[in-house]
């Protein structure tokens, strides 16, 4: 049996939250046994109670204080797999911008041996909808950047919807993963390429939020443009 952990972060996510987790459980069979873990930075809206009222034995909530980032919220979901024996971690939105519908494409590739599989808006041209043009080239733009900078052979780097194969994910030093926003995308996908990590991306259609409110900033764009530098020195230095 093949155990697959979901990790979902969420913040103010309650217009979403338990409309997507029926849907992400659906994707269990017999071999395949899909479970979610909710991480919840004190929502106001009460996200967490409405996960934690389900009452689903497939359904786990690890409350946090506060808001305290993208990256930290995903590590502490790693760990969690990590320390349950999960096989699979994926990472997911909450809004159903990441379509559950995808969840065994990507599961397919972890069983045909691949360690990182990633949900790839631009694998096949670009496959976005309800985007603005500005936010859409900063998106493409910013791939490409970070190909040119640090020899990332992934053609969505900053892409969100990933899933790993729990035996590839503990030989990453999560201790040593500094960034938290959105730049913690691109950390994670290099961590994996210099390890040798085979990697494979499935072509998705990522349609822009349901409901609720974007959660992208100016400063989230500084961070992930930093961290591709950082990351391109330390991996000369052998210091990744």
């Amino acid at each position: 049996m093949n155990r697959i952990l979901v990790i979902i972060p969420t913040y103010n996510e309650a217009e979403n939250i338990t409309k997507i987790i029926p849907e992400v459980l659906a994707n269990s069979n017999e071999e395949d046994v899909f479970n979610v873990l909710v991480v919840d930075d004190n929502s106001p809206d009460g996200t967490a109670n409405l996960v934690e009222a389900m009452n689903n034995p497939d359904v786990f909530v690890l409350r946090r204080e506060k808001k305290s980032g993208l990256g930290t919220a995903y590590l502490a979901g790693f760990r969690y797999a990590i320390e349950r024996n999960y096989d699979c971690v994926f990472e997911m939105d909450a809004d159903f911008s990441h379509d559950p519908k995808y969840l065994m494409d990507f599961i397919v590739k972890i069983k045909e041996g691949y360690d990182l599989v990633i949900g790839s808006r631009y694998i096949h041209g670009v496959s976005v909808l309800n985007w603005p043009i500005g936010r859409l080239i900063l998106s493409y733009m910013a791939s490409v950047y970070t190909r040119m900078v640090t020899g990332l052979k992934v053609k969505d780097t900053t892409a969100g919807f990933m899933c790993y194969k729990v035996s590839a994910l503990k030989q990453i030093d999560l201790n040593e993963v500094r960034s938290n926003g959105y730049s913690f995308q691109i950390e994670m996908k290099f961590k994996c390429y210099k390890k040798g990590f085979r990697i494979f991306e499935v072509p998705i259609l990522f349609i822009d939020r349901r409901e609720g409110e974007s959660k992208m900033s100016r400063k989230v764009v500084y961070e992930a443009y930093f961290m591709v530098w950082k990351l391109k020195l330390k991996s000369m230095f052998g210091k990744l």
